[in-house]
């Protein structure tokens, strides 16, 4: 158990030690010397991994302990490896973290595919008029995933957002669109509601609001407000002007289900869809848990 030859030995191996050990903690130091005599004793190879505290963080190691046989096949003491596996172990970790974190977002992603698909049947008059729905908020929902993803997964600045929902349905977004007031930046689950909400209002207001018309437009508008308790909300308005009757007889379909219940529900919010003989108006209050000021 007494060194006798080494190289390329580095912290926190060299020392002066005799027993080749360097400067391990004892717990390391002693699970080594334990191979080590049982490989003396038995012949076969060990392998062991260690960590080793370090100034940024820990370091790894990967340990091959080996018998050193003489020319009769006699064990006259053990040839041990280290190798450190530091970056690799961290690459290991980061990929295993991501991968979960993917595995998470997966499931909640699939579970509001599931509330919509589950929506959208109550609410259509028959399969053709399901698929022509379910498809159009499948693809709401991934373009408001595009720019999640694009983001590293940090969620959508709101203007973008609005922007990109609005401008699926319009050819000339900057004369439908109004757009105004602040643009905090969205975390997923945000995202992918207001998105949401977003392209149901549109589809709404194609088929029976301003953006029927040639010269119609939207207003949207985002206040930052301050309640009572100190805490900073977001005040999302859409509105528009509507033909008399325009809108109404579409009020308990899934749209103003997903206006009202769904999307305040998701972000611990609350809704208000008010429509009036030529006028639409909702308004969301997004608590400040869902977004950050940029």
């Amino acid at each position: 158990m007494k060194t006798v030859w080494a190289r390329n030995m580095r912290a926190p191996w060299a020392s002066d030690n005799a027993d080749g050990n360097g400067v391990l903690p004892a717990a390391q130091a002693d699970r080594i010397s334990a191979a080590k005599r049982d490989v003396i004793a038995s012949g076969n190879p060990e392998r062991l991994e260690i960590s080793v505290p370090a100034e940024n963080g820990v370091r790894w190691f990967q340990i091959w302990v080996d018998a050193d046989r003489g020319d009769g096949g006699d064990v006259q003491g053990v040839v041990t490896t280290m190798v450190e596996t530091t970056e690799q172990k961290r690459r290991e970790q980061t990929l295993t973290t991501l991968l979960r974190e993917v595995s998470h977002r997966s499931k909640n992603l699939l579970a509001i595919i599931q509330s919509i698909a589950t929506q959208t049947g109550r609410h259509s008059d028959g399969i053709d008029d399901f698929l022509t729905r379910f498809r159009g908020r499948l693809q709401s929902l991934a373009s408001s995933q595009d720019l999640v993803t694009s983001s590293n997964w940090r969620g959508a600045a709101l203007h973008e957002l609005v922007a990109s929902q609005v401008g699926r349905y319009g050819t000339n977004t900057p004369h439908s669109l109004r757009l105004r007031g602040a643009n905090p930046y969205l975390n997923p689950n945000a995202a992918l509601h207001i998105g949401l909400a977003m392209h149901e209002l549109a589809v709404n207001s194609v088929s029976y609001g301003a953006l029927s018309r040639p010269d119609g437009f939207v207003e949207v508008s985002a206040d930052l407000d301050t309640a009572a308790t100190g805490e900073v909300a977001l005040s999302l308005t859409w509105a528009e002007a509507i033909e008399p009757g325009g809108s109404r007889g579409n009020r308990k379909r899934f749209g103003s289900v997903a206006l009202e219940r769904v999307v305040p529900a998701s972000l611990n919010g609350t809704a208000n869809l008010d429509i009036a003989d030529n006028h639409l108006e909702y308004r969301l209050i997004v608590p400040h848990s869902n977004f950050e000021t940029q």
